[in-house]
């Protein structure tokens, strides 16, 4: 499934704005959504982790109405080859290894046919 193309623009989080430059505020920064599309619940994008602890990853959280930061754990579904989830617990939609972003996808197809020797083939069956 492809990513959600949902984004919001964040401001710097107060604590950032405290610790900054006088006159030298930080800018709002864009996140988007790291969530599979039609997710039908908030969007969701991770800022940083903390040290792997349970609930270290802090996430923001978004809607029409408001967004906030919140810190969740980290899913704990592993993938066929031990590969963790890349996203929180109880995320809505497919885990973070059947999400496909389209950019990085379509990124990764123009270089292949620009470049076809650097681009690592996918193994052929049979």
């Amino acid at each position: 499934m492809n990513q959600c193309n949902a984004v919001v623009l964040l401001p710097p989080p107060d604590h950032v704005v405290g610790l900054s430059v006088p006159g030298h505020r930080p800018e709002a920064g864009h996140v988007l959504c790291e969530l599979g599309e039609d997710h039908g619940h908030a969007h969701a994008a991770m800022l940083w982790d903390e040290g792997g602890r349970p609930g270290s990853a802090v996430w923001a959280r978004w809607d029409a109405e408001r967004t906030e930061l919140v810190p969740l754990p980290w899913c704990s579904a592993l993938d066929t080859r031990d590969e963790a989830c890349g996203l929180f617990a109880g995320h809505p939609s497919g885990h973070s290894w059947q999400v496909t972003d389209p950019t990085d996808e379509a990124i990764r197809r123009a270089l292949a046919e620009q470049h076809p020797h650097s681009v690592p083939r996918a193994p052929s069956s049979g």
